[in-house]
């Protein structure tokens, strides 16, 4: 944008002369003659560069037109060069200056001398022009961090006021689940009493009349009977799971392999009936609560005979390796003590690998296979309290392999969690 001179003299031939000299400097010039007239431009326009006035004008002169115009804020930054054939005097000059007059060129004009004073005035101008937008685009930027800087500390505080609203769920989460467990521990306990004396009564009932009632009635007590068996090991499944939750489990450090022992021992019956080979390696030392773990190879080793091959005996391996991290599911380096549960039986198919852990999952019907839909839930209710995971690798008709990872440095964690 060019700068704009207000060019203020009540001779025309005086302006014409003026406009002239700066004519190669491309300046925008406006024209007033007289100091009224320019005082009326002034009310509307205040973006001049430079005002060149003559101070002897009739009715107002260059110094009384000069104070009119520095009595407007608006206009106090604009500097004014008097054009004068007269020699004041220091006097004179000096009432100049208090009029506002930064300084005077005398006729006749020497047009360099003009164009000189009049260049250093319009390169100011220039450059607190330059200052000014720079300041504006620095108070707009200032702004701008402002409203970021606010913005942010309201996302902030709507992040951490998010995170109290989620841990309060959470922990009254945990506790409706806690309720809820001890809920089904109690409510399990109690249909003990009831659940007993129906096996015990239809035992008597089937004693007392069995040569009196005819196949039908047979057939139904035989019925109620396995229905009331079917009832008692759901009830000891559910307050096995519960008592997971409710109970703090007591970790030491364990041999596996007396575990697995044990558990065969007791499935003994069960292993001769289905004709099973249960082949075994030599398992590590882990610390681990025993009253949880044995369960869960319980329910693995049943799991591998229960979905066995019907003409094919049941061949259950448990092997062992030590790994890190487990299927990226660690965040550190943590090591993980793996064991393979690995049979050959019916297997399934692997789209349903994560499902077969969820409460009363079941992939087979009652007829086909028994069972409450609790087993695989609770193995992985165990695997978690060991800080653990329980996966499954399986193809019908090419049997199953269930993982469970433990952690070797549970000890530690333990420790450090109490």
């Amino acid at each position: 944008m060019q700068p704009k001179i207000l060019l203020v003299d009540d001779r025309e031939d005086n302006l014409l002369s003026i406009e002239t000299i700066f004519e190669p400097d491309g300046y925008h010039f406006v024209k007033a003659s007289s100091g009224r007239q320019a005082l009326k431009i002034l009310l509307t326009e205040y973006d001049f560069a430079l005002i060149l006035m003559d101070v002897k004008m009739p009715n107002l002169n260059g110094f009384e037109t000069a104070s009119l115009i520095y009595e407007r804020e608006k206009l106090k930054h604009i500097p004014i060069i008097f054009i004068t054939a007269n020699n004041f005097g220091d006097e004179n000059i000096y009432k100049g200056y208090q009029s506002g007059a930064v300084d005077y060129i005398y006729k006749p004009i020497n047009p360099d001398v003009l164009r000189a004073k009049v260049s250093v005035l319009i390169d100011l101008y220039r450059k607190n022009r330059q200052l000014l937008a720079q300041e504006q685009r620095l108070v707009a930027i200032n702004k701008s961090l402002e409203m970021e800087i606010k913005e942010r500390k309201a996302s902030e505080e709507k992040v951490k006021q998010l995170n109290r609203q989620l841990l309060e769920n959470i922990a009254s989460l945990e506790s409706a689940n806690k309720d809820l467990d001890r809920f089904a521990f109690m409510a399990s306990h109690d249909l003990q009493e009831p659940l007993r004396k129906i096996r015990m009564f239809s035992d008597r009932l089937y004693l007392k009349y069995q040569d009196s009632i005819d196949e039908d009635g047979k057939s139904n007590i035989y019925r109620i009977q396995r229905a009331a068996e079917r009832m008692q090991t759901l009830i000891t499944d559910i307050l096995t799971f519960s008592k997971i939750s409710v109970d703090k489990p007591a970790f030491v450090d364990s041999d596996l392999n007396q575990i697995i022992s044990e558990i065969l021992v007791e499935m003994d019956e069960e292993l001769k009936s289905k004709k099973a080979k249960i082949i075994v390696d030599k398992l590590p030392r882990l610390y681990v609560n025993p009253s949880l773990i044995k369960p869960l190879f319980h329910n693995l080793i049943g799991n591998a005979l229960k979905y066995s091959k019907k003409d094919l005996d049941p061949i259950v391996k448990i092997t062992s390796d030590v790994t890190v991290p487990i299927n990226g599911k660690s965040k550190d380096n943590t090591r993980y003590c793996r064991i393979f549960v690995e049979d050959n039986g019916i297997g399934f198919d692997q789209k349903y690998a994560e499902e077969i852990f969820g409460m009363f999952k079941r992939l087979h019907h009652n007829t086909e296979f028994e069972g409450t839909g609790i087993g695989l839930a609770l193995c992985k209710k165990i695997v978690e309290q060991h800080r653990g995971y329980i996966s499954a690798r399986s193809k019908v008709n090419e049997g199953s392999t269930f993982i469970v990872s433990i952690p070797t440095t549970l000890k530690e964690e333990v420790a450090t969690v109490g």
